[in-house]
């Protein structure tokens, strides 16, 4: 079965290989000063936090008795948060950060990237602000992080957002292809050298509902940050850390009050996994939005961010 699994992913990565050419595929790391200029703008600030420099954004009001963090999944960044801030940012202080191994932060000291230790570099962050209790959101990995750290951390978590957050063992319905060449190590070699924009396009475009939405600037984004020295390393590792479902039995431990946001055309962590949260969460509130994706912050931020004010709004 295990060399069936990496015959399949050479064979996937060879015919995206042979769709732009081996040349144009040839993509080896890029020093993360060199894509700060785009992507690290005003007010993009980087804090040394255990051992890094941390890329993180922290905006409006500093007296906000409920700043919000908000947290992005696997190969994502802070910019899939990018409308979600623009809404908030006129009343609530919110802040964004680019987790460990993704993003301009990029990977940590030790190799570390399983799933406690996630949860240890948030409640850093917070310390590094000082804020001592947070609303605390995330999106896929950033959810299942958001809230392994509610449970571990109760008193720093006030509210809790969870959008196509992990958490369960599941069968996905259409994993991205860069996530499937990312789990078989023997391609680690490969991958970082190699990486066909045409690829990293594909994997953006199956997490979306519409994938009409996906711009060139969105694959780009993705692209670079994706080549940001260490990251496809980090990435492999990710995933051999952290196996699915691994501290599932702790959902039910949550006490905070929790939204839970979901698309209803995630075929990466379907919405049934929505349901189990809500069984499993007393108190929780469900919302889904039948025509968004995995990234519906992201997808369509306008339609989702009604269902946050709201819950925050609520005493």
């Amino acid at each position: 079965m295990k060399a069936l699994k990496i015959a399949g992913g050479v064979l996937a990565l060879v015919v995206a290989l042979a769709g732009v050419g081996v040349v144009s595929a040839w993509a080896p790391d890029r020093p993360v000063e060199t894509l700060k200029a785009r992507w690290a703008p005003a007010p993009s600030q980087f804090v040394a936090l255990q051992g890094m420099q941390v890329h993180l954004r922290d905006e409006g009001p500093r007296d906000d008795p409920q700043p919000i963090v908000l947290l992005h999944g696997t190969s994502a960044s802070l910019h899939t948060w990018e409308g979600w801030v623009a809404a908030l940012k006129g009343q609530h202080r919110v802040i964004t950060v680019d987790l460990p191994g993704f993003g301009l932060t990029g990977p940590t000291p030790d190799g570390d990237y399983h799933l406690p230790r996630y949860a240890d570099f948030v409640v850093g962050v917070l310390d590094h602000l000082q804020l001592k209790q947070v609303v605390l959101a995330g999106n896929s990995l950033g959810g299942e992080i958001a809230w392994m750290t509610a449970v571990g951390h109760p008193d720093r978590v006030s509210k809790l957002v969870l959008v196509d957050a992990g958490g369960y063992p599941f069968k996905t319905e259409g994993m991205p292809i860069g996530f499937k060449i990312a789990r078989i190590p023997a391609l680690k070699p490969l991958m970082t050298r190699l990486l066909p924009r045409g690829m990293i396009e594909s994997s953006v475009r199956s997490v979306y509902g519409d994938p009409s939405k996906v711009t060139p600037e969105l694959i780009d984004r993705y692209y670079e940050l994706t080549l940001r020295e260490g990251n496809r390393e980090s990435l492999t590792a990710r995933f051999s850390q952290s196996p699915l479902g691994a501290y599932a039995d702790q959902i039910k431990q949550i006490k905070q009050p929790t939204l839970i946001i979901w698309g209803g055309q995630d075929h990466l962590i379907t919405p049934d996994n929505a349901d189990r949260f809500q069984q499993d969460i007393a108190g929780s509130r469900l919302v889904v939005f039948d025509k968004l994706g995995h990234v519906p912050q992201e997808e369509d931020p306008t339609a989702t961010i009604g269902a946050v004010k709201s819950f925050l709004a609520q005493r």
